[in-house]
């Protein structure tokens, strides 16, 4: 089936993709939404943009749309996207929802609307599932957002390995909070995963931080042969 991902350079929506991908459906197109305000309900902030660089490394092509973030507003905008895709003869939208029914319902709601397919495939999926298939299929995860209890700035642009991720485990566990940061308590940039034909490397980056939450802002990127 050919399909379109719906993506923010997060781990959950690129690895939906990769899971949609390795079920042996074709990935045409890469879908963005930049929103202008970091209050969006729907889409991530934090180097948003940086999705252009993703459709490069993976040769994808990339559709994107501008939101002022604004809630229900915004899906307005989302639609426009899908009917741009559509146009294009995608099947189906892939999406990184876990756990979140306000996301998954409003977008299964465009979709049903647009005559189209909405794919899930990490609905459910416990956080520790979750991170388990990052690192069987080598995924690069840097973190570049943080607004939990216990995520201290220290772990901003930090790449999560098995051994920082027993760590994250532990603060998780104490404070609460979901372990594939579905409640928001932290956003992410794949900086390498299987279907990339160059990784990318940070070069330049700046963190902003206000008292117990800040985020990453990637200034300068590049695309590395692997």
């Amino acid at each position: 089936m050919k399909l379109a991902a719906l993506t923010s350079g997060g781990k959950d929506s690129m690895l939906a993709m990769y899971l949609m991908k390795k079920a042996g459906h074709e990935i045409a197109f890469l879908l963005n939404m930049v929103p202008e305000s970091s209050n969006s309900y729907m889409f991530h902030y934090p180097n948003a943009n940086l999705v252009s660089i993703i459709s490069q490394a993976l040769e994808i092509p990339l559709i994107s749309g501008k939101t002022k973030g604004e809630k229900e507003k915004e899906l307005e905008d989302l639609k426009k996207l899908f009917e741009k895709a559509r146009e294009k003869g995608i099947s189906g939208i892939i999406t990184g929802a876990i756990a979140s029914n306000y996301q998954r319902q409003r977008i299964e709601n465009l979709c049903r609307e647009l005559g189209l397919i909405s794919f899930s495939p990490l609905w459910n999926k416990t956080g520790e599932e979750i991170w388990k298939l990052l690192f069987e299929n080598k995924f690069r995860v840097i973190i570049t957002s943080v607004s939990a209890h216990g995520l201290e700035k220290s772990w901003l642009g930090r790449e999560i390995t098995r051994r920082s991720f027993e760590e994250l485990k532990k603060i998780a566990e104490k404070y609460r909070f979901h372990l594939a940061f579905e409640g928001g308590e932290a956003e992410t940039f794949v900086a390498d995963m299987p279907l990339y034909k160059k990784r990318i490397e940070i070069e330049e980056a700046e963190i902003t931080w206000h008292s117990n939450h800040g985020f990453l802002k990637i200034k300068k990127a590049s695309l590395v042969e692997k």
